[in-house]
């Protein structure tokens, strides 16, 4: 599917339909790893959409490269782990909560970019991160040292992987095609969590099949709009736009598994997404 826009325009688009893609894609992942492991769901959604991106790479022709190969294969490490946190913190938090945790990839990005893409960062927005760590730590309670928090820095890690990858995507978009990125990523994924799940292995139901194959064919298609994304629009750009996923994440938790924020949780979510709004008005002045 193209959507034809100015390249800025397009590359917004496709973060937002990519969010709202994804935001389907965590209710099934939440719905289904109440009976199967989280790790064996990222296999069947990586082995999956290994198998549909090769599909799509022989239908439309589209070669394998010989050059760049390290950095395909980073970004299919960066994507596999970010998947495995991921898909693990949804499974054992409420599902906003883990989104919101995860959607601090944003601070990632900013200070990855300007490591490796060279991108500046303008001096104040230095000063306004420390209020998206204060939504953070609101988020996550640290202070009840639960296992409840340890998960919750799982998706902090989740979203340092996902702000690899998106950097990954970035560079490797002026010379690599989204598919070839994509197949690197599905495939990357696939080896690392064969020993993951092995020991835990569950075969799955005739309805857990149904949500598996759901699970990944809808992946595919938001991971094919979120690389076009990036290859459109600048990489923190595309991160601010994905926070409209906390309000769509939101509405399937409530809807499904009667999920209610509560006051530290909404907190943190205001600081996080009130301290990105401002990086992103100051990086846009400077």
């Amino acid at each position: 599917m193209k959507i034809n826009h100015h390249p800025a325009i397009s590359g917004i688009l496709y973060a937002i339909a990519s969010s709202f893609i994804f935001s389907i894609m965590n209710a099934f992942v939440k719905a289904t790893a109440a009976s199967i492991p989280s790790n064996e769901i990222v296999f069947f959604r990586s082995l999956i959409g290994t198998m549909m991106i090769v599909y799509f790479m022989k239908k439309d022709k589209v070669p394998f490269s010989k050059a760049g190969i390290p950095m395909l294969v980073l970004r299919g490490c960066c994507g596999a782990l970010y998947m495995i946190f991921y898909f693990y913190t949804i499974a054992h938090m409420p599902l906003v909560d883990a989104i919101i945790l995860i959607n601090t990839s944003l601070i990632f990005t900013i200070l990855l970019s300007r490591l490796f893409l060279k991108e500046k960062i303008p001096p104040k927005v230095y000063f306004i991160m420390p209020s998206v760590v204060a939504g953070v730590m609101f988020t996550i309670k640290p202070f009840g040292y639960s296992t409840y928090s340890i998960v919750a820095l799982l998706g902090i890690l989740a979203a340092l992987f996902s702000a690899g990858a998106g950097i990954c995507i970035r560079y490797l978009g002026q010379k690599h095609h989204t598919y070839e990125i994509i197949f690197y990523f599905m495939v990357t994924a696939t080896l690392i969590s064969i020993p993951l799940m092995w020991s835990k292995f569950v075969i799955p139901s005739a309805e857990e099949w149904l949500y598996l194959i759901c699970i990944g064919v809808i992946s595919l298609l938001a991971q094919v709009f979120l690389t076009k994304a990036f290859t459109h629009e600048n990489a923190v750009v595309v991160e601010i736009v994905r926070y409209i996923g906390i309000a769509f994440n939101a509405l399937w938790g409530f809807a499904f598994w009667l999920e209610i924020p509560d006051a530290f949780s909404i907190i943190g979510m205001i600081l996080i997404v009130g301290g990105c709004i401002a990086i992103t008005k100051v990086r846009k002045k400077d």
